[in-house]
């Protein structure tokens, strides 16, 4: 279905020149992608409507085979009355109906959503148990939380972060601040049982940031990733932080760029944090449609495979980073 508050970003796609499909038979999770409908709703993103249809139609004409994806976090469909902090298990409740929709195969052979994480506000402590037992009765898909974590790491903090060890969660991270990976270091070592997920290389990829910038950046990727339960997402590259653009951002350019320009401008941040955590606590990520206004989602994933040959990964290492990283850590079957 077209949507008319899609136009500008869709003519933005339509203009690429498409590319073959590199390594067309290689499985895919997709770890992180939103859905929403922001046509009543204040947002910075190009993409106002992206539902079931509209990212199946993103992988069916992509040539990449995908097998299954996790839906991350975006504030979607919370529910507009009930206990305020209950409002968020409505995002899980719609996720779920699209996981249902997507399993009923007519949409195309992608299972979406067979992962899902949501929110909750563990700041609130203990008292946030029945907001996560609420989003586990939604769907047998939840498995875990995305949410920013307090700088000093209060008592009261911590004991709603020890609640997802207890329902067996996940924890996933993104602030555009890179310094606040030491910190999420810390919550991680305090708590090696559960999976922290660092999103996006844990911070705005400024590919005009200065080589301290730059240097400071690895130092605080290699500081989170000391500790073997964080994991993360290689992706997110190409998204904007509030008013800042990325220089390929479709605000910048007529045109998408190559998965071939992609790699040579992003290589250096995504060597770098594969070098940091290792391919087995890897994994790519679409995080569509908020790249979507730098790229499709059929060079998106050409850009990825070809940094994994540059980067000279093994076909182990490739299906780690691919689909064996996501599968293990949002436990998936694959």
């Amino acid at each position: 279905m077209t949507y008319p508050e899609n136009s500008d970003i869709e003519r933005f796609i339509s203009s690429e020149e498409p590319e073959a499909v590199l390594e067309p038979d290689l499985p895919i999770i997709d770890p992180h992608h939103h859905l929403w409908d922001n046509r009543v709703a204040t947002s910075i993103f190009e993409q106002t409507v992206y539902l079931c249809e509209e990212i199946m139609a993103d992988i069916n004409k992509s040539g990449h085979n995908i097998t299954q994806t996790v839906f991350a976090q975006c504030g979607a469909f919370f529910r507009a009355d009930g206990p305020k902090d209950m409002r968020c298990v409505g995002e899980t409740e719609f996720v779920q109906g699209v996981a249902a929709m997507s399993r009923s195969g007519i949409y195309g052979s992608t299972r979406l959503c067979t992962g899902i994480f949501g929110s909750a506000d563990l700041r609130a402590g203990a008292s946030v148990e029945p907001v996560l037992e609420a989003h586990l009765a939604a769907s047998a898909n939840f498995r875990g939380i995305r949410t920013a974590f307090p700088s000093d790491l209060n008592q009261t903090y911590l004991d709603g972060f020890a609640l997802l060890a207890k329902y067996n969660l996940s924890f996933d991270h993104y602030s555009p601040d890179f310094e606040r990976l030491p910190t999420l270091a810390k919550l991680a070592a305090a708590h090696p049982e559960v999976p922290v997920i660092v999103n996006h290389f844990g911070g705005t990829v400024d590919l005009d940031a200065d080589a301290e910038t730059f240097a400071r950046w690895r130092e605080c990727i290699d500081i989170v990733a000391a500790s073997p339960n964080t994991v993360m997402k290689l992706g997110g590259a190409q998204m904007r932080a509030g008013a800042w653009e990325p220089s390929f951002h479709m605000h910048k350019q007529d045109t998408p760029l190559s998965s071939e320009a992609f790699c040579d401008l992003l290589y250096p941040y995504y060597i770098a944090a594969i070098e940091a955590f290792g391919p087995d606590r890897c994994m790519f990520e679409s995080n569509f449609p908020v790249d979507r206004e730098c790229i499709s989602y059929r060079t998106l994933w050409n850009m990825f495979k070809r940094i994994a040959a540059k980067a000279g990964l093994s076909e182990d290492e490739k299906a780690s980073v691919f689909r064996g990283t996501a599968a293990r850590v949002y436990r998936l079957q694959d």
